[in-house]
């Protein structure tokens, strides 16, 4: 027989449907992971919204190149954002979706107001990267201890995208 979750337990925490949470992370663990997730979505998605930009605006004998590199990446980003706030919202959590609440999590600056010039655009794009990186790294430990595994596989992915991502761009850069 089933055991009936306690709901006064330091784990368990009722739901929007007034279930208790109780998978295993406390309430004060799963609180620090949302936000640290919240964190790594407003980067993902001010990265995706500079990228798109970047696809739309860039300009110079690479634009076919990087146009099309652009649209891979912004892809990309696009699809990240869904797992990473669904993720939020399993460990019982609201996940943040307005610009004005990107704008206040997010590690990034906003794109530049004129489009730069297009290996600017690239230089812009791998700090980007390497800052979302950063992010998601940070996390590790906290996820780590809560022994909290769909997020480490989450950051884990996300990791070797931003990676492998500034390193192609960083390729671009070099003479």
């Amino acid at each position: 027989m089933a055991k009936t979750p306690n709901p006064s337990s330091r784990t368990a925490r009722k739901s929007s449907a007034g279930l208790p949470i109780n998978i295993g992370i406390s309430e004060k663990d799963r609180a620090a992971i949302a936000d640290g997730l919240s964190h790594l979505l407003a980067d993902t998605y001010t990265l995706y919204l500079t990228t798109h930009n970047f696809h739309w605006n860039v300009t110079g004998p690479m634009f076919n190149t990087l146009h099309l590199m652009f649209m891979e990446q912004y892809t990309e980003l696009w699809n990240a954002v869904d797992p990473i706030a669904e993720r939020i919202r399993a460990l019982g959590h609201v996940a943040p979706g307005s610009y004005a609440a990107f704008g206040k999590l997010s590690s990034l600056p906003d794109a530049p107001a004129a489009p730069p010039k297009a290996l600017e655009m690239v230089r812009i794009l791998v700090e980007g990267h390497e800052a979302v990186a950063r992010t998601a790294r940070g996390m590790l430990d906290l996820v780590d201890d809560a022994n909290d595994e769909p997020t480490t596989d989450l950051l884990t992915q996300r990791l070797t995208v931003h990676e492998q991502t500034a390193w192609m761009l960083r390729a671009l850069l070099q003479e």
